[in-house]
C-alpha cells in the first residue's frame, strides 16, 4: 500500500495526461501535462511512460486516475457501483505493485439508464473533502462527456452523461456547418443567441439554419459560439429541471465552466457569478489526497 507522505497523482485522460508530486500537506511541489492520453500510447508502453513520470517527479507513490482504467488504457479497473464514496473507492483500487494504485471509476448499473464515468469521481471526491459541495447537491462536471451527478449523504447516487463536447467538436471538424463554426466557442452575441435558440424546439431541428442562414447571406454572428450556446443550452435546460432547485455546482477547466456558468447566468438572469465554480484539477487533486487517507 502506498501510506502516507509524498505521492503522485495523476489523472490520465483519452488525450492529455496531467501529473502533480504532492507532499505530506497536500501542496504541489513539481507537475507534468502532456498530450500521452491513453489512446496515444501502446499497450506494451505503460509501464515506461509511468517511470518517465516518476523520473521527472520522483520516485514516489503513485495513484492514477480516469482513463488509465478503462479498457484503452494500462489494466482495465473494475467501476465500482453507485452509490459511490472515497471509502468504496479506496477499496476497489487495483493494484499494479506495491505503490503504484489505479482509482475505480463509478457505474450506475441501471437497466433504465446505464452511465459510467472514469476522473470524474475523483474530482467529484475532492470537493466533498475540500468542504466545496454540500453532501446533497446536483453537480455539473462539463467536459467532452458532461456529467449531471447528483449527491445524497455525500455519496454518487446518479447520474447522467451528455456528449455536448464530442458533438459539437464533431460538427465542427466533420459536418457541413464546419466552414461557418471556424474558431473557438466564446462567450458573446453569437453564444448568448444559441441559448436562446435553446428553448425554441429541439436543437437538431436549428442547427441546420446556422448553414442556411449563411447560404441566405444573412451568415450567424459567431457560428461557434452559436451551436455551443445551443447545444450547451439544450443541455442545461434538462439538467436544471432534473436538480428539481437546488444549488447546481460546476466543477472542470475553467474554459467549459464559463461557458456553462454564462448559459446558466443568462436562464436565470442573474451574474455568472452566482453559479459555483470549481476548477477541476484542483479538485483531482483534493481527491487524490482524500484517497490516499483512505488508503493509509
Amino acid at each position: 500500500m502506498i501510506g502516507k507522505g509524498p505521492f503522485i497523482a495523476v489523472d490520465w485522460g483519452t488525450t492529455n495526461r496531467r501529473a502533480w508530486r504532492i507532499d505530506a500537506r497536500g501542496d504541489v511541489e513539481a507537475a507534468l501535462e502532456d498530450a500521452a492520453g491513453v489512446t496515444s500510447v501502446a499497450a506494451s508502453a505503460f509501464p515506461a511512460k509511468v517511470a518517465e513520470l516518476r523520473e521527472t517527479l520522483g520516485d514516489l507513490p503513485m495513484l492514477l486516475g480516469g482513463m488509465i482504467g478503462s479498457n484503452r488504457g494500462w489494466h482495465e479497473t473494475p467501476y465500482v457501483a453507485c452509490p459511490a464514496d472515497a471509502r468504496t473507492l479506496a477499496d476497489a483500487v487495483l493494484w499494479v505493485d506495491e505503490r503504484t494504485g489505479i482509482i475505480p471509476g463509478a457505474a450506475q448499473k441501471r437497466r433504465d439508464a446505464p452511465d459510467v464515468m472514469r476522473g470524474e469521481e475523483v474530482q467529484i471526491v475532492g470537493a466533498l473533502a475540500s468542504g466545496l459541495v454540500p453532501e446533497d447537491t446536483t453537480l455539473c462536471l462539463p467536459g467532452t462527456h458532461a456529467k449531471w451527478v447528483r449527491l445524497r449523504e455525500g455519496r454518487i447516487a446518479s447520474f447522467s452523461t451528455w456528449m455536448t463536447g464530442e458533438l459539437f467538436a464533431l460538427l465542427g471538424k466533420h459536418s457541413i456547418l464546419a466552414p461557418q463554426m471556424q474558431g473557438e466557442a466564446r462567450i458573446g452575441p453569437g453564444f448568448a443567441a444559441g441559448v436562446v435558440a435553446s428553448a425554441l424546439g429541439d436543437p437538431l431541428a436549428r442547427l441546420f439554419a446556422v448553414r442556411a442562414a449563411h447560404l441566405l447571406d444573412a451568415p450567424v454572428t459567431d457560428g461557434a459560439g452559436y451551436v455551443s450556446g445551443l447545444l450547451i443550452g439544450a443541455e442545461v435546460r434538462a439538467g436544471l429541471r432534473e436538480s428539481e432547485g437546488e444549488v447546481l455546482h460546476l466543477i472542470g477547466r475553467p474554459d467549459l465552466t464559463a461557458l456553462y456558468a454564462a448559459a446558466i447566468a443568462q436562464m436565470r438572469g442573474t451574474p455568472d457569478a452566482s453559479v459555483p465554480v470549481i476548477d477541476g484539477n484542483a479538485a483531482f487533486r483534493a481527491g487524490a489526497c482524500a484517497l490516499l487517507k483512505e488508503l493509509s
